[in-house]
């Protein structure tokens, strides 16, 4: 058995949240893993109801974290556009445990971000994040023209490939995001600046597919989870 330290326990333990600490990630592992021909994008979003980019990023994600293989084929006769299979590595349910060091990095953002004050660091965290969520909306065809609640769970999916670990649902006759894993982990509870990011994230995605709104991001009474909520 490797003996790890604790730090590279820590990091080793972030490794494997990345990969399955979403729900849906954790059932397109085991759906990959009971076809035995692996499994398409296409293949992915049909069976989970999920568009098609959010898909591809779940395995991409698997893959990058070594627990899927990727070959790209021709349909059969050779006509038609080549696609990505993905198929796991082996014929049992495993595990690595890969060491990585991202909370380093997210533990300098935050000390960054604390040092140009509240104000000036939350406008630029937020900032940040609302351009990376225009990137994101694009990247899932955004045009302005879905309902606010496709919107929304558009979002909540693709929040959830990143590893947020997010879902949409009603509260009275409103919507909102509820946020069962943070990716950045405890660099948000000592920065709540951090949070800022998120909240960016979810303005820029659902300026992009619906339309200007206003985005709170605050944690759940009573528990870890953060709730997003927004004024349509």
């Amino acid at each position: 058995m490797t003996s790890l330290s604790p730090t590279d326990f820590s990091s080793a333990v972030t490794a494997i949240t990345a990969a399955f600490g979403d729900p849906t990630r954790r059932e397109i592992y085991l759906f990959a893993h009971s076809s035995d021909g692996g499994v398409t994008a296409s293949e992915v979003a049909e069976h989970f109801d999920l568009h098609a980019n959010v898909a591809r990023h779940h395995l991409d994600k698997l893959t990058a974290g070594g627990y899927l293989d990727v070959s790209t084929e021709r349909p059969a006769g050779g006509a038609g556009r080549p696609s990505k299979r993905y198929r796991t590595l082996t014929d049992e349910v495993t595990i690595d445990v890969p060491v990585r060091h991202d909370d380093v990095l997210i533990e300098l953002l935050g000390r960054a971000l604390a040092e140009l004050g509240p104000d000036r660091a939350a406008s630029l965290a937020e900032q940040v994040g609302e351009d990376y969520g225009r990137t994101m909306a694009d990247a899932l065809g955004g045009g302005g023209t879905r309902s606010f609640r496709a919107a929304l769970h558009t979002v909540a999916d693709a929040l959830s490939a990143h590893g947020f670990a997010a879902h949409a649902e009603k509260e009275g006759n409103k919507l909102r995001i509820v946020t069962e894993h943070c990716p950045f982990g405890d660099a948000a509870v000592e920065h709540p600046v951090i949070c800022a990011v998120d909240r960016g994230m979810v303005k820029g995605m659902l300026g992009s597919l619906y339309g200007e709104t206003s985005v709170d991001v605050r944690p759940a009474a009573g528990d870890e989870h953060c709730v997003t909520s927004i004024d349509d």
